[in-house]
């Protein structure tokens, strides 16, 4: 029997009304056996997430020695799911287990973890399905460092013995039982672990909009649905901040070539977004850029210098001043005698003076400069490389917007163009691109 791993997000799980529906999808095909569920989202834009409240309720205990008032609102807001649900389990016993953990853990990725806990042991209870705790199968070592290996074995082990199970999603734990967590939306992830360890033949994450768009709504008006895309393209736009899905999620999938379909819990006659190992080449061939995305927020380190290009060793020792001052960078476009550093202002936050300095001591360039207030948007597609003329068309639409490309990188694999422009230009720029390709 084909399996179809199901992960719900915080607005899926938000309240009695979302977690029906939920139950709904999952009952409408008897394929989707395992479920995976992040904690409670905002129910209106003034609400708070669970997962928000939870670090309060930590940062309290930093502070005070206890978080009862905070940890009150969350009972509350459980409470009131499962008694609109009309679930017959004692929830305040769960409850009160979970405040004393606290106290006794006072740790900040437990504390975080519990949204989830206590989403799966609702979401289980009202499915009739077996709740297994993520902290029994998904293995951190002590450091907190994710286990894939060791993971897999482990859930493919338990879920062999269960038949329909809920998994809470975004925690694990170690050898001694102490609980670890993924990066925040890393329920995405622990779906993507259990579908490669089951041996999915789907991979559904449910969330609250259609899949991905070509590009952000609240920049583009109306921008076309994305119906499919590849890995590698999932990888570039969810970079550059095409935050449907968690990037990470993809390296578990990939390696059982598993395709992950996102839907929308509150449209599920919508098809979605279908992420797929390979293209075929009809889909190259039938559109030119697949999405655009980009990030605001970024700095370019420019040196210039004569000659550089036959001076050995010039990039590597610029780059050892970065790593000397723990510095991360983007992208590094070069040419004969320039070179451009591009960086996230939060990586070079407060360094700029001490970089520049030791980067003119140790390779001394005729002239630096760090230009700030830049951002980077992203032009994605597998689509580019067949069609001549594509850079070609997405510099004569900035120039005909008169904005000024600062840096422009393209990818080895041609799929992807990056353009650093000034962020008062950045909406301006991602419509001009949008337009000159969605003709």
């Amino acid at each position: 029997m084909s399996v179809t791993v199901v992960k719900f997000g915080g607005t899926s799980m938000a309240d009695a009304k979302s977690i029906n529906q939920v139950a709904d999808i999952v009952k409408q095909d008897k394929k989707r056996r395992y479920v995976v569920v992040s904690a409670p989202g905002k129910r209106f834009s003034q609400d708070h997430k669970i997962t928000d409240m939870l670090y309060a309720c930590y940062h309290d205990l930093q502070i005070n020695g206890e978080c009862k008032a905070t940890f009150d609102k969350i009972r509350e807001r459980f409470k009131g799911i499962v008694s609109d649900l009309e679930l017959d389990i004692d929830i305040d016993a769960y409850l009160n287990h979970v405040e004393s953990d606290m106290l006794k853990y006072n740790s900040a990725e437990f504390c975080a973890s519990r949204g989830e806990y206590l989403s799966a042991i609702i979401t289980a209870a009202k499915l009739g399905y077996k709740f297994i705790d993520a902290k029994d199968i998904m293995v951190f070592n002590e450091n907190g460092d994710f286990e894939p290996e060791i993971t897999n074995e482990k859930v493919k082990q338990v879920l062999s013995k269960v038949e329909r199970a809920v998994i809470p999603g975004f925690y694990g734990g170690d050898e001694s039982g102490l609980v670890h967590t993924f990066s925040r939306g890393g329920s995405d992830v622990s779906g993507a672990v259990i579908a490669r360890a089951v041996g999915a033949t789907m991979y559904e994450n449910w969330t609250d909009v259609n899949g991905f768009m070509t590009a952000d709504p609240r920049i583009v008006s109306n921008p076309k649905p994305i119906e499919k895309l590849s890995y590698k393209e999932l990888r570039e736009l969810a970079y550059m901040g095409a935050n449907v899905l968690h990037p990470e999620s993809i390296f578990p999938v990939r390696v059982g070539n598993i395709p992950i379909n996102i839907r929308n819990t509150f449209c599920p006659e919508a098809k979605g977004t279908m992420i797929v190992p390979e293209l075929e080449e009809k889909d190259m061939n039938n559109r030119v850029i697949t999405g655009i995305a980009g990030k605001k927020g970024y700095s370019i380190v420019y040196i210039e210098k004569s000659m550089m290009n036959s001076e050995l060793g010039f990039v590597r020792k610029v780059l050892a001043v970065l790593e000397y001052y723990n510095i991360s960078f983007e992208h590094l476009p070069t040419g004969i005698d320039t070179m451009s550093i591009v960086i996230a202002d939060s990586e070079l936050a407060g360094k700029e003076e001490v970089v520049i300095e030791r980067i003119k001591k140790v390779v001394n360039p005729d002239h630096i400069e760090i230009k700030s207030n830049i951002s980077l948007v992203a032009t994605v597609g597998h689509g580019m490389s067949y069609k001549p003329g594509t850079a070609s068309t997405l510099c004569g639409a900035l120039a005909k917007e008169n904005i000024n490309i600062r840096m422009i990188d393209q990818g080895s694999s041609e799929m992807n163009i990056i353009v650093g422009i000034s962020t008062s230009d950045y909406e301006k720029a991602i419509n001009a691109i949008y337009n000159a390709f969605q003709k």
